[in-house]
């Protein structure tokens, strides 16, 4: 299986990705967590994407799970849903360079009725060599767009493609 040729702009992302990260918002206290990001090739034009994050004594905190799109060269869609009552649509600008890529990438957030309200967010992923930094800000429960989270990732696990048989294959083969 070949990765989709409109997914060439953000093949560098595949993989698993996993670091420490700083949560900070102000209606609650700092914090920090593990973070773990996985795009994986479904063999369509677009990655699936999968968020988790634990508390540095292990407990579980956030996952999200969705899709990841290139429309064209230098867009990138994120279209997520997350079991706190949002679904997310997230747009912007991605820029592809021979160090890898990042993006900026606004949302549109759909809350459910029982949810705490989120009004908008802005993702950062910046992609340099096998080191991925995030950045989240969000709008929520009254608050103006403010930083929330922050978080440096190294790359776990690479999918790769042999060259002589174009197969997918772990970075662990």
């Amino acid at each position: 299986m070949s990765l989709h040729p409109s997914l060439q702009p953000a093949a560098q992302l595949l993989g698993t990705w996993r670091g420490a990260g700083r949560g900070e918002y102000p209606t609650i206290e700092d914090f920090e967590y593990v973070e773990e990001l996985t795009f994986t090739d479904v063999g369509k034009p677009f990655l699936g994407y999968s968020q988790r994050t634990w508390s540095p004594d292990g407990m579980p905190m956030h996952v999200e799970t969705g899709y990841l799109r290139i429309p064209s060269e230098s867009r990138m869609e994120l279209i997520l849903a997350q079991p706190t009552g949002q679904t997310e649509l997230a747009e912007g600008e991605l820029r592809v360079s021979s160090e890898g890529c990042s993006a900026e990438l606004h949302s549109q957030v759909v809350n459910s009725a029982s949810a705490k309200q989120v009004e908008a967010t802005i993702r950062w992923l910046e992609l340099t060599g096998d080191t991925l930094t995030t950045r989240f800000s969000m709008a929520a429960v009254g608050i103006s767009m403010a930083h929330h989270l922050e978080s440096v990732l190294s790359r776990k696990e690479a999918l790769t493609r042999s060259c002589s048989s174009n197969r997918l294959s772990s970075g662990s083969d």
